[in-house]
């Protein structure tokens, strides 16, 4: 097994796909020199979102790269840009599941449009959520596990400006991050958010989300994730870590 440039090439698979990066940063370099900043794995995501179609792929990430430099022009964000959405201690991070993906608990209920910092901030929030998660994932790992417990989620948490915009940094710029979505505790109140929200998201995120049976909690986290890194509010003995503390 031979490790080029970060990636491991063991089949013919991983050499094809090897060879797509090359050819992908190469154009991209070419429209943007800056692209060189970016390693192979990053450029294997775009790929991989897209297919191995290099011109979708190479568009995408081109637009990423734009974007980037005007909303993250620092390089990070940093709290003291979202103090609204912080005070509402709605996401924690802590532990990893048995694929070694970085677990991630946030809470809907706690969730309310931001009539301060508004939704340029809540932006900001969640970008500030996905480069804390990237940053911190262990070596050869690139995905990430969320929990989304709605519980007591009701229309005064309904934010479907806040819902579509942090889909899109999602999927347009932190691409092949999210492993999987446990939405629990799942109210019917919420299900006609979830309706409005679920045309924009694409049929790869759709396969990574599943809707967990309250009942049978505890026993389908602890498919994905151990006992000794499940949340102690479900059952497991992890204590919860606001993000920003972690």
């Amino acid at each position: 097994m031979e490790e080029k440039n970060g990636i491991m090439q063991n089949n013919e698979s991983s050499q094809e796909e090897q060879k797509k990066i090359m050819q992908m940063r190469s154009l991209v370099e070419k429209q943007d020199p800056t692209s060189k900043e970016y390693d192979d794995l990053e450029i294997r995501r775009f790929l991989r979102a897209r297919d191995m179609d290099i011109e979708k792929a190479s568009a995408m990430f081109l637009k990423f790269v734009k974007w980037r430099k005007t909303f993250v022009p620092n390089g990070s964000i940093s709290v003291s840009e979202i103090p609204n959405e912080l005070a509402q201690n709605k996401m924690f991070m802590q532990g990893t599941d048995k694929s070694g993906r970085l677990i991630t608990v946030v809470f809907g209920g706690r969730h309310y449009q931001n009539k301060t910092g508004g939704l340029e901030e809540f932006k900001r929030f969640v970008t500030f959520i996905l480069e804390r998660i990237t940053s911190r994932m262990p070596p050869g790992q690139e995905k990430f596990v969320a929990i989304a417990d709605v519980k007591g989620w009701g229309y005064s948490n309904s934010d479907i400006r806040g819902y579509l915009a942090s889909l899109s940094i999602l999927q347009d710029y932190y691409p092949e991050r999210l492993g999987k979505m446990f939405v629990v505790h799942a109210p019917s109140i919420f299900m006609t958010a979830w309706k409005m929200i679920y045309p924009f998201i694409d049929e790869k995120t759709k396969k990574k989300i599943v809707f967990v049976d309250s009942k049978q909690l505890k026993s389908t986290l602890l498919k994905d994730i151990d006992e000794s890194q499940l949340p102690d509010i479900y059952g497991g003995k992890m204590k919860l870590v606001p993000i920003q503390d972690s």
